[in-house]
């Protein structure tokens, strides 16, 4: 068996093209580093409906170039078995380590095999890539990014010529024709030949984002902005200033894009400590709100002045943005169809029917909401908004941070707030609550047994709310394919456990719902909505035991 793994580790390092790694392969196996090869080897890298995402090293298990080029191989036979033969790939990166390297390869692989490759010209947001894909007419693009992930991962986003992110069945025919792909010397890869991008492609994706904003709306308000380390500062300070907002106020620490993301422990906005600078620099500056991205630029996340939180400043949950956007784009008479993901907020559903537009539910994933019939608006809690489906059919962290600016610059010259705004939601539809319980793990076996755990077992009742009906999402319902997921409705209440598809994490997505009749009832209903709540996290992970 050892002797196995060795020879297989070998002739990996054989053919593996990046220095780096083979450093790296060569001194695990002159160690006899059973344990560590053990894990590289111990299968491949899957590619799925998010592409490729892990950590970055020497070996199948683990993102490098030899894997890279392996993805981009079958993503090119796939294109032409699909009848794309001479099609254009447009490849975007950001600016994690070897995203660059990652991105030539792609483009290598795509020009010998007999498809064109354009790469934009410097690493930039997620949204810019998913744009240029129709803008330029490409039959696919990819994206070379790891969004929020550890420092240490990085990722390969696939996207097909109707600029969203691929689905079933492309996932698995794109994943087949990876795994059909023979030695790594048998893959062409030309030296150079393919397109590199100018400024125009960001030129025109600055000039849509205007698109997101109403004709002569008021652009007063005052924004502290953090990158945390990514490539949204250069292209969102852009869109600010064509749009004519102040400029906003840079945290200093992360706004260069730095792939050791030095000053947070994960570069997600909606971590413990990750907005901490961005709160300091905003009680020196005194701004309207806070606006983060995450390091792609494709979420946005909002924070805003709030006497009654600690430091004054209070972060709003991707469903209280999501259904801030929703209430802006009705009052200024949006059309079409909104929809969110199912582990959002049922906010949106409300709005929308008081408004008369439709509305849909789909799986979680911007691949799922992206290609809704009709689609005006969509988000998902997990601070993702598409305000503008016709130019990004996709999550644009950038167009959603204009249209938040938009709206609280209308709500100042009200003498209001985005929180106030907020209120006026709750007394007209109810207070909705939402948290979320989320448990990072080591060990993935952790989160089937407990998924296996609550089928086996379902909850009866969480917080002492009877649970009126439970689903099991991977037989699939009338309206949703399958999904690892479970479902419980609850009388006021809603409960849906997952795996994460991009991190090894159980996700718990927890909503209550709570009747206000006044503005008096609310302090009172907030209040009853996280005693509830704190009572459904607590008995939710005593029954998945997590």
């Amino acid at each position: 068996m050892q002797h196995d793994l060795i020879a297989q580790a070998r002739t990996w390092l054989a053919e593996d093209p990046d220095p780096e790694t083979r450093d790296e392969l060569g001194a695990l196996i002159e160690a006899d580093d059973t344990q560590e090869l053990a894990a590289r080897f111990a299968g491949t890298l899957q590619f799925g409906t998010a592409g490729l995402r892990g950590e970055l090293g020497a070996g199948p298990m683990r993102m490098n170039r030899s894997v890279v080029i392996r993805a981009a191989a079958g993503l090119a036979a796939y294109l032409k078995a699909q009848g794309e033969e001479g099609g254009l790939v447009v490849i975007g990166y950001d600016a994690r380590y070897k995203s660059a390297d990652f991105a030539r390869d792609t483009a290598a692989v795509m020009l010998g095999a007999g498809l064109r490759a354009a790469v934009l010209p410097r690493p930039l947001p997620t949204p810019v890539l998913a744009y240029a894909i129709r803008h330029l007419g490409a039959v696919a693009g990819v994206e070379v990014t790891a969004s929020h992930n550890p420092p240490r991962d990085n990722g390969y986003k696939v996207y097909l010529g109707d600029g969203s992110q691929i689905v079933p069945p492309a996932d698995g025919e794109i994943a087949a024709a990876i795994d059909a792909v023979g030695p790594l010397g048998g893959v062409a890869r030309p030296e150079d030949g393919w397109q590199t991008l100018g400024e125009e492609v960001l030129d025109a994706y600055l000039a849509r984002t205007d698109a997101a904003l109403d004709a002569g709306s008021p652009r007063t308000a005052r924004t502290v902005y953090t990158a945390m380390h990514g490539v949204g500062t250069s292209v969102l300070t852009a869109a600010f200033d064509r749009a004519g907002f102040p400029a906003p106020v840079l945290v200093a620490e992360q706004a260069e894009p730095d792939p050791a993301f030095p000053t947070v422990a994960f570069p997600n906005p909606e971590e413990p400590g990750a907005m901490d600078l961005a709160f300091a620099t905003a009680r020196r500056s005194a701004p309207d709100l806070i606006i983060a991205n995450d390091p792609d630029a494709d979420r946005c996340a909002v924070a805003v002045p709030d006497t009654a939180t600690e430091g004054g400043w209070r972060m709003l949950r991707g469903d209280e943005v999501g259904a801030l956007l929703a209430a802006h784009l009705v009052e200024r008479g949006a059309s079409g169809v909104f929809a969110e993901s199912i582990v959002s907020s049922s906010l949106l559903g409300r709005i929308a029917e008081k408004a008369g537009l439709g509305y849909e539910e789909t799986l979680t994933g911007f691949k799922w909401i992206a290609r809704v019939d009709g689609l005006r608006y969509g988000y998902e809690e997990a601070l993702g908004y598409c305000v503008d489906p016709e130019g990004v059919r996709d999550k644009d962290g950038i167009t959603a941070a204009l249209l938040v600016a938009e709206l609280a610059s209308v709500l100042k010259e009200q003498g209001r707030t985005l929180l106030d705004l907020l209120d006026d939601l709750a007394l007209a539809h109810g207070l909705h609550a939402t948290d979320q319980l989320s448990v990072r793990v080591e060990d993935l076996s952790v989160i089937a047994d407990a998924m296996a755990r609550l089928r086996e077992q379902p909850p009866t009742a969480l917080a002492g709310l009877a649970v009126t009906s439970a689903e099991d999402l991977s037989q699939g319902t009338d309206k949703l394919p399958p999904t690892d997921g479970l479902r419980y409705h609850l009388e006021g209440a809603r409960v849906i456990v997952r795996p994460s598809g991009t991190e090894p994490k159980l996700k718990c997505y927890l909503e209550v719902v709570v009747p206000v009749a006044d503005a008096a009832g609310l302090p009172a209903a907030r209040a009853r909505g996280a005693e509830l709540l704190a009572g459904i996290k607590r008995d939710l992970a005593a029954a998945a035991g997590i």
